[in-house]
């Protein structure tokens, strides 16, 4: 799956990743519904450092189409919110 980071490119992730991204998902999602930003901050900066050590950065010059797009590491809890679906901002 290729995965987008907001401002910074984007990475394949193979699917077997996903139950652990998954779980930081979800504890994002529970620091957001708490009002708990110090919780956020430090969740979604691991869900994003997550991505980028378990994925493969493509060259900055492919177009590939995004199949997931995660914010960036300087979004605000609203801004995040924003992007939320049910299932957090990834699914499954």
């Amino acid at each position: 799956m290729i995965v987008r980071i907001m401002g910074e490119g984007q990475v394949e992730l193979a699917d077997s990743h996903f139950a652990e991204l998954n779980k930081l998902d979800d504890e994002l999602l529970d620091k957001m519904e708490s009002g708990d930003e110090a919780g956020f901050r430090h969740t979604l900066a691991a869900l994003l450092d997550a991505v980028r050590t378990l994925g493969t950065p493509l060259p900055d010059d492919a177009l590939e189409p995004s199949e997931l797009i995660l914010p960036s590491p300087d979004a605000t809890l609203e801004e995040v919110r924003e992007m939320l679906s049910e299932d957090g901002l990834i699914p499954g």
